[in-house]
């Protein structure tokens, strides 16, 4: 069975910090692209982060400077932590995990981020 299972989502006052993990489990791992999207009520699910083949990885514009995407891969386990954070990252955060070769994707359940101004 395949599981995406996010975790570390909760509320934060602006400004602080927050850690997102997702835990992979009936994948092979290494042969995933893994990422962070994000969905805020009335908004369209958006690409916050991405960890391509090599360890390349790449954020958004929005939140460049603030936000990483990290791995670890003995654990499985895809990371984004979340710096000086808004009022306007509040949003569902999804972990994300695609094939690189036949496209087949998976996501996760969803871990609710809330930052209080």
């Amino acid at each position: 069975q395949v599981q995406l299972v996010e975790s570390g989502g909760g509320l934060v006052q602006a400004g602080g910090s927050l850690r997102l993990s997702c835990a992979a489990s009936g994948i092979i791992f290494s042969m995933y692209t893994m990422g962070w999207y994000r969905q805020a009520p009335g908004k369209q699910r958006e690409l916050v982060a991405v960890l391509a083949r090599g360890n390349r990885l790449s954020v958004a514009d929005s939140v460049k400077g603030r936000f990483t995407i990290s791995n670890d891969n003995a654990k499985k386990t895809v990371y984004l932590q979340m710096n000086s954070l808004k009022p306007e990252d509040t949003a569902v955060y999804y972990c994300h995990a695609e094939h690189r070769i036949t496209g087949i994707d998976f996501w996760g359940q969803g871990t609710q981020v809330t930052v209080s101004s």
